[in-house]
């Protein structure tokens, strides 16, 4: 990102123009579109890391930067978290088997704008407590989405997203790196 691009408000929150949502929009449907055409790749017997070369292949075919890609030595194009990993998972020898269920998150560059985006996959037929957790999981996300507005804090959109999360007999991760 360049200093070019939005101005800076005397608080130093950047406020962007319209050609700059056209960007970020365009970094967004890239990467999007990479994750619709994974689904084929997700399937009994295939490993994350086959996941992760289609992923590589499809961002240099696009023409597009990795984002993850040489990020403090990380060498993979996407992070897949298999069951029971909460996120940034590493793709490798991990064999997909049934039942499992996983995200997979790409982050790519487009012109100085960063797309990252993830979504979460069923591996043949998911548990029923799986589904329900894939359900919950983007019903949180979308009601944290609503609770984005002038005014709000991340703690309003956390609080949101945990009252949600907890109704439902699931828990949030409290603590991340440390």
């Amino acid at each position: 990102m360049d200093d070019i691009r939005g101005r800076v408000t005397k608080d130093g929150i950047r406020i962007y123009e319209d050609a700059d949502f056209a960007g970020m929009r365009e970094a967004g449907r890239i990467a999007a579109e990479i994750l619709d055409m994974a689904i084929d790749y997700v399937k009994v017997g295939v490993s994350t890391a086959t996941i992760d070369d289609f992923i590589r292949e499809e961002i240099v075919r696009r023409g597009v930067t990795s984002a993850t890609i040489g990020y403090k030595g990380y060498q993979h194009a996407s992070c897949i978290s298999v069951n029971h990993v909460v996120c940034h998972g590493i793709p490798g020898a991990k064999i997909l088997a049934d039942g499992d269920i996983l995200n997979i998150d790409v982050t790519v560059i487009v012109d100085g704008w960063f797309g990252d985006t993830s979504r979460m996959y069923t591996v043949g037929e998911a548990s029923v407590k799986a589904k329900r957790l894939i359900d919950v999981t983007r019903a949180a996300m979308f009601e944290g989405i609503r609770a984005v507005r002038p005014g709000a804090t991340l703690g309003d959109i956390g609080h949101a997203i945990q009252k949600l999360v907890e109704a439902e007999r699931f828990s949030v991760v409290r603590e991340y790196c440390g």
